[in-house]
């Protein structure tokens, strides 16, 4: 049996690439010489219910990577892994089927499920690797081009992954960016293996924010990276998806950018730099650029006559047009690389004035930040029936900061006296925010509609709705604030 190796990857940035935009970069000279490539054929293991895929791990065989031999790896691919650094289990196998003895996690993590492990997916792709020397680092930029195929789905594989192997990570980035100049490139966020994954279940038209897998071990400075790589990861899960057919995908690529640039709140006092603040105004940027058409979508929605539907189609149809050319922008392609290499290596790493704050137990760090948005949404609510519209403004983003902070931290907060009183929590929050969001909406409307030029338009006119409907809105509001100053903290 072939001796075993235990080992830690090397760094690496992983980037998006469309398929036609590949030969340009191999063309560049950028490039130097003839890449070493090689067919490369993985096949992905796990249990029917993906027992494997469950604790955090995946599992490989792969053929062509190193001369015709068999590579067995087992990644940790979950909460437990480095943002960038995974642990992996590699060693030469003969045969079709994975060695899964006591040298491996796999006994110990399935126990008698391991005999129920078998093939779910497998990749084909074209590898190249040119071995490049940038600002003094020696990275490999593999470039693979294919597909995933899984039962009688395909879906196309195009991507460039940098891997760090002497020098700083900053050079990861900055070459990045240098390629970004030749042909556009986008952060990439699905591993082969999550491609797989996908192609296994349904298809979706838009994401939701996933519980982020936070652990009571963890420090602040890894609570923070680990929030803020779900927020970029629900983001560019939805980018690609945004389409006048598909108005959720929209939505929800703007509540990740809210998420975001809450996380950046939440985090503040560990955040000591310019640059943090640099990434929030270009966030609310991109933020913007989606919102006119998700206020059309909204809009839309309320219109109970096809006609004013078809009066607001062409300006809606323009929205997204914008939406779609902000995207493709240099400007928003490297504000999401922006944001990875300031989760990974910013500024506030080193910061002598953070280190006290980084290196918080986690759990007590959320505590003290749950504790100082409840503080401040309790009292913008105070007298809340007479409160103006831009007060009403300024307790519904603090209410929605709260939120996210809230589903951020529940993981930390297990016990099942916790677990219950954070679900009354929550659900208090959300009611609040709910009314909140329905004021807005009122406060928005006319100008809204006067923009549009749809003033003239009676049904138009009427969505705004009378002052009796905002009145009762403003007394719903002001009861979900006092059921929400009275649901308890869990976290207390």
């Amino acid at each position: 049996m072939p001796q075993q190796k235990t080992l830690v990857s090397a760094p690496e940035l992983p980037l998006d690439i469309a398929p036609e935009a590949a030969g340009m970069l191999r063309g560049s000279d950028l490039l130097p010489g003839e890449p070493k490539a090689l067919p490369v054929h993985a096949t992905y293991f796990d249990t029917p219910a993906r027992d494997l895929a469950a604790a955090g791990f995946t599992l490989s065989l792969t053929e062509g990577e190193d001369e015709g031999e068999r590579i067995q790896t087992i990644s940790a691919t979950g909460p437990t892994a480095d943002l960038f650094v995974l642990p992996e289990w590699r060693q030469a196998v003969a045969g079709d089927r994975p060695v899964l003895d006591d040298r491996t996690p796999v006994p110990a993590l399935l126990g008698a499920k391991i005999a129920e492990i078998g093939p779910l997916f497998g990749l084909n792709v074209r590898r190249q690797v040119w071995s490049l020397s940038w600002q003094g680092a020696a990275i490999d930029l593999v470039l693979d081009q294919g597909e995933v195929a899984a039962a009688d789905r395909r879906a196309a594989r195009c991507e460039i992954r940098l891997l760090l192997r002497d020098g700083p990570p900053a050079t990861l980035y900055a070459l990045a960016r240098r390629l970004d100049e030749i042909v556009p490139l986008r952060l990439g966020i699905l591993t082969e293996a999550k491609h797989g994954f996908r192609l296994l279940g349904p298809l979706l038209h838009m994401h939701k924010a996933a519980p982020v897998a936070l652990r009571r071990d963890m420090t602040a400075a890894e609570g923070f990276r680990l929030i803020g790589a779900a927020c970029l990861r629900q983001f560019r899960l939805n980018e690609p998806l945004i389409d006048p057919g598909n108005p959720e995908a929209v939505h929800q690529a703007r509540v990740a950018l809210r998420r975001l640039r809450s996380a950046f709140a939440i985090f503040k006092p560990m955040l000591q730099d310019d640059l943090a603040d640099r990434l929030k105004q270009e966030s609310r940027w991109l933020a913007g650029m989606l919102g006119e058409a998700r206020d059309l979508d909204v809009l839309r929605l309320r219109c109970r006559s096809d006609a004013l539907r078809a009066r607001l189609e062409p300006t809606r149809m323009a929205a997204y047009a914008q939406s779609r050319t902000a995207l493709a922008s240099r400007r928003a392609r490297l504000l999401m690389l922006d944001l990875a290499e300031y989760l990974a290596i910013g500024p506030w790493t080193t910061l002598p004035s953070g280190a006290e704050i980084r290196d918080l137990p986690l759990r007590e760090f959320a505590a003290g930040a749950l504790d100082r948005f409840r503080r401040k949404v309790k009292k913008d609510g105070i007298d809340l029936a007479d409160l103006d519209d831009e007060a009403r403004h300024t307790l519904r983003k603090d209410a929605k900061k709260l939120r996210y902070a809230a589903e951020f931290f529940a993981p930390l907060f297990t016990e099942k006296r916790r677990k219950r009183r954070a679900a009354r929590f929550l659900a208090a929050l959300e009611a609040l925010q709910d009314r909140m969001g329905a004021l807005n909406d009122l406060a928005t409307a006319p100008a809204l509609i006067a923009r549009l030029g749809l003033a003239d338009d009676p049904e138009a006119a009427a969505l705004p709705g009378t002052d009796r409907d905002k009145r009762a809105e403003i007394d719903a509001a002001a009861e979900a604030h006092d059921a929400f100053v009275d649901a308890k903290r869990f976290w207390r």
